[in-house]
């Protein structure tokens, strides 16, 4: 479970990239996060990751408080955490294969398990015969569907993703979508997107944010800003 109480991120400047947010997210529970740019969005992705701390509030994960100075297991919460990026931040010096493998080293896992459990994530993301193929011989899709593979391979709990869908065009937008609906119900999924088609379709939860501040937040809502 995630857990926002009252969590504002303030810069120097004074603006606020959050102010006051407050809501919880159960496990295996599917988010979306909407809001025009600088609404906070990707401010509570970062905040997630413990890319920085806010500025007051507390933000508990698993029951610990990782906005804490004291929390020092930051290694240990990544690694449950896998990132999707709207610019994939793919490795071009490296295949399919070792792209999606990396993760599986940070995870110490041994050789056998990193074969067994990349072919497997590759099959479940439509990239099984892709495997030694270089980034620049890969489509745009292909390629988020390399970051898919690469957040959630080595079983991680929480997969976020930051438009996943902004470079892509409609079609290939929803074919990356299905991807995620495949992972419904087994993973906690938090995606910040402007797609309102998607949105509106999907009925998912909707956690709607304005200039830094929660303004809405419904079950099996829609694009409403």
């Amino acid at each position: 479970m995630i857990v926002f109480d009252k969590v504002s991120k303030k810069y120097p400047l004074g603006n606020f990239a959050l102010n006051e947010v407050s809501f919880e997210i159960d496990d295996k529970d599917f988010v979306f996060l909407v809001g025009p740019s600088g609404a906070g969005k990707t401010s509570i992705i970062k905040l997630i990751m413990r890319e920085f701390l806010p500025t007051s509030g507390s933000i508990v994960i698993d029951e610990e408080d990782i906005s804490s100075t004291g929390f020092h297991k930051v290694n240990a919460l990544r690694r449950k955490i896998g990132v999707v990026f709207q610019d994939f931040k793919i490795l071009s010096d490296k295949n399919v294969f070792e792209n999606v493998a990396v993760t599986c080293k940070i995870q110490g896992l041994s050789s056998g398990e990193t074969k067994e459990k990349v072919r497997a994530t590759l099959a479940l993301v439509g990239l099984k015969n892709k495997e030694k193929v270089f980034p620049i011989q890969l489509s745009a899709g292909e390629l988020q569907r390399v970051a898919i593979a690469r957040a959630i391979v080595g079983d991680k709990k929480y997969l976020v993703a930051d438009e996943p869908t902004g470079n892509l065009d409609p079609k290939t937008a929803w074919e990356i979508m299905k991807i995620f609906k495949k992972l419904e119900g087994e993973k906690t999924i938090i995606i910040a997107t402007h797609n309102s088609d998607i949105v509106n379709s999907l009925k998912k939860r909707v956690v709607v944010l304005k200039e830094g501040k929660l303004i809405k937040d419904s079950r099996k809502g829609g694009y409403d800003l």
